[in-house]
């Protein structure tokens, strides 16, 4: 069983993982049932309960398609520092004026030239359900130097922290 606090220090691993991975991949289901996948920028932002926000337009097809099945997949990679997640959960379009001033940053004004007055502006709220990660800290010629290792020795490899998550 996981405690409070065990939940807290593997939400707080989470956000600090993906905290300065700005761009990710969500992925929603298209009406076909296939899966659909474009990059999104989380700015850094993650909630402490893990749930994430997403500037966008109320009326884009990844609306249009969490509407219809609110499953998505959200995946975070830093290759040069081997950090891979994934975050599975819903979402939802959210149209709160309030909420969208308290998460707006200048630099989406690349997507939103009319900043907060931008028709159809609003947000997708992803609630995170499970994560998974796999972090691997140490550098490119340690993991070689493991691989060789485990390769002559017949031992595993250590291929670094992997953890499953269920947040809510």
């Amino acid at each position: 069983m996981t405690t409070i606090t065990d939940q807290d220090a593997q939400l707080a691993k989470l956000r600090e993982l993906v905290k300065d991975i700005d761009f990710c991949m969500l992925t929603t289901i298209a009406a076909d049932g296939s899966l659909h996948s474009r990059p999104m920028s989380a700015n850094g932002q993650i909630e402490p309960n893990g749930d994430l926000w997403f500037f966008t337009y109320a009326d884009s097809t990844k609306v249009i398609e969490v509407t219809r099945v609110e499953q998505v997949n959200v995946s975070f990679s830093q290759p040069d520092k081997q950090r891979y997640v994934s975050l599975s959960g819903t979402a939802e379009l959210v149209r709160d004026r309030a909420t969208l001033q308290d998460l707006w940053k200048p630099e989406l004004k690349a997507w939103f030239p009319k900043e907060l007055d931008e028709p159809e502006i609003a947000l997708l709220k992803v609630t995170v359900k499970t994560a998974e990660y796999w972090d691997t800290p140490a550098s490119w010629v340690a993991k070689t130097i493991g691989f060789v290792k485990a390769a002559t020795t017949g031992e595993k490899a250590n291929s670094g922290e992997h953890k499953k998550l269920n947040l809510k």
